[in-house]
């Protein structure tokens, strides 16, 4: 397992896990302007950058977070305001952060499906 020596987290004490993190949670994977986002997983209660960050640091298979849970999960964290959202505000957030209006990268959308059970959606 590939060693967490850039994380945002030990530096300023942000949640956030991930590879060569900024201050704004962007990584080594997914940093536009607009992916400033990072993902509680469901399997370790640990916020990661991404899944690739999460594969790469976890040491354990990632779960997706279930339905159940999407009104009351606080699994979403923005980089820019560092407020923590659940999931369903997330996905019904039109893609900004509902506290500070950060824009997310729209495209995050495509991952869904490897953090959420979506297939009740």
């Amino acid at each position: 397992m590939e060693k967490d020596t850039n994380s945002w987290k030990e530096h300023h004490q942000s949640p956030v896990r991930g590879q060569k993190l900024d201050a704004q949670t962007r990584c080594q994977h997914w940093h536009s302007d607009l992916d400033i986002i990072a993902i509680k997983f469901a399997c370790c209660g640990e916020f990661y950058a991404c899944y690739q960050c999460h594969e790469a640091l976890a040491g354990h298979a990632a779960q997706q977070w279930p339905t159940a849970k999407f009104t009351t999960e606080k699994a979403i964290y923005c980089g820019a305001c560092h407020f923590e959202m659940t999931i369903l505000e997330y996905m019904e957030s039109g893609s900004r952060c509902p506290k500070c209006t950060a824009a997310f990268n729209p495209r995050c959308e495509n991952h869904w499906h490897l953090y959420f059970d979506i297939t009740t959606y």
